[in-house]
């Protein structure tokens, strides 16, 4: 962050004297006005619900353009690191700010998969949910169970432990998940095999048994590692400024990654792809393709509560740059699936060819998301849309473990203390 010789006035028009602001400059990015003095200099607050306009943190680790759609990941574009990297690769450049080399690519693969396995209570744990609780209510609790299963790492202002927790945490998510999934259906737990790739593994303890031996299709793995590259880290999102104010605090790591996935549940946040899912479903129940005219003027019509779900981005005003390469994926997953044909992938692209055209989408900037067409994917290789969240629990550990790093290793981090404009009742006394 560089000090410009530019400042920022702000005037009043009540006789207050004027006030001077530094202003700093990124790498790229907008400018950031420095507020941090302003109630010293004022008595004021500033007013931005939603932290929309307000710059938390500065970091080094994502950066998006929404209106040129871009996302890097320590400057490196999202297409070259799918096209190029696997997921462990990517994990690496995020907590290192590198990409690894040969060797540090092939000692990071082998310390992950040295840490893939759960302590064996972890199951007695898990038994304590009802079989039909919906996954990440189970994931939220498993999360932040860890830090009673592994406490020799909960100190998150001790380097080591925090590199000894984001491990476990990267290495353990696939575990956690794939029996949480297990659970439900009432199947029994797959132990992780480390000979095989991170992705491949999460296949085998999803739809593996033991009563025979599982073979993962390469073009599932090869998808599923592509998802959990898209979705490793997004920014100053929800769940990662959850996590962020969350560790500001001092907790463990363990708990505040499970904030992170608290609050990623949300169907405005995480959610969405099973949303989205969802959506398609009752669009095809209602008639498929032929009466998609008929829902889509639904959704013009304000007063029909009728949403579309899987379109738009917060902060991508462009096409999500994840979107055109899910879009290839799912192409390449049904493919071999010999689905070309499937109902729901036909609709959604009879519904992506809509809205790319409608004048009214266009000029709402209501493109397709990634989570429009992963959970096609998703859908396609066999996972449950209840789990899709938790997919992305898995995904987006890294870029939490990261950011959460990052905000402890800065000497400006304090813990979180928003402020308010208080709208109650003034100072009145009991009757």
């Amino acid at each position: 962050m560089d000090s410009s010789d530019s400042k920022a006035t702000l005037s009043f028009t009540n006789g207050k004297p004027s006030v001077e602001l530094p202003v700093y400059k990124g790498t790229i990015g907008p400018d950031v006005v420095d507020i941090r003095k302003l109630y010293a200099q004022t008595g004021m607050f500033t007013y931005d619900p939603g932290f929309l306009s307000t710059g938390s943190c500065s970091s080094s680790i994502t950066f998006i353009n929404g209106e040129k759609g871009e996302l890097l990941y320590r400057g490196y574009p999202i297409e070259q690191l799918a096209a190029k990297k696997d997921f462990l690769d990517v994990c690496y450049l995020l907590l290192n700010g590198e990409l690894p080399n040969a060797e540090e690519s092939k000692q990071f693969h082998h310390l992950v998969s040295e840490h893939t396995m759960v302590h064996e209570q972890m199951q007695y744990f898990l038994r304590g949910f009802r079989r039909d609780a919906h996954p990440m209510a189970v994931l939220t609790g498993l999360v932040g169970a860890l830090s009673a299963f592994y406490h020799d790492s909960t100190d998150i202002h001790n380097a080591e432990h925090r590199h000894i927790a984001a491990i476990r945490m990267i290495a353990k998510m696939p575990t956690l998940v794939a029996m949480a999934y297990k659970y439900g259906i009432g199947q029994p737990y797959m132990y992780p095999r480390n000979d095989l790739s991170y992705a491949g593994n999460f296949l085998r303890m999803m739809f593996g048994n033991p009563c025979e031996d599982y073979k993962v299709n390469p073009v599932f793995e090869k998808a599923l590692d592509r998802i959990f590259i898209l979705h490793a880290d997004h920014e100053q999102n929800a769940s990662a400024s959850t996590v962020r104010l969350c560790g500001s605090s001092g907790t463990n790591p363990f708990a505040a990654i499970a904030a992170g996935v608290a609050c990623l549940w949300g169907p405005a946040h995480g959610g969405a792809n099973e949303a989205c899912l969802n959506m398609l479903r009752r669009i095809q129940a209602d008639g498929g393709i032929a009466k998609l005219g008929e829902f889509i003027a639904k959704v013009k019509d304000k007063n029909s509560g009728v949403r579309l779900m899987g379109f738009g981005h917060r902060v991508y005003k462009n096409f999500d740059p994840r979107a055109k390469i899910m879009q290839a994926t799912a192409a390449e997953v049904l493919a071999e699936m010999g689905h070309k044909k499937d109902p729901l992938f036909d609709l959604a692209q009879a519904l992506a060819k809509i809205a790319l055209e409608d004048d009214y989408f266009v000029q709402r900037k209501l493109y397709p998301n990634v989570d429009f067409y992963s959970g096609i994917v998703e859908h396609a290789i066999g996972i449950p849309s209840n789990l899709f969240t938790g997919i992305f629990a898995l995904a987006r550990t890294v870029g939490w473990v990261a950011q959460l790093n990052e905000m402890i290793a800065d000497p400006e981090y304090h813990i979180g203390r928003p402020r308010q404009l208080y709208t109650g009742h003034a100072r009145r006394d009991v009757a």
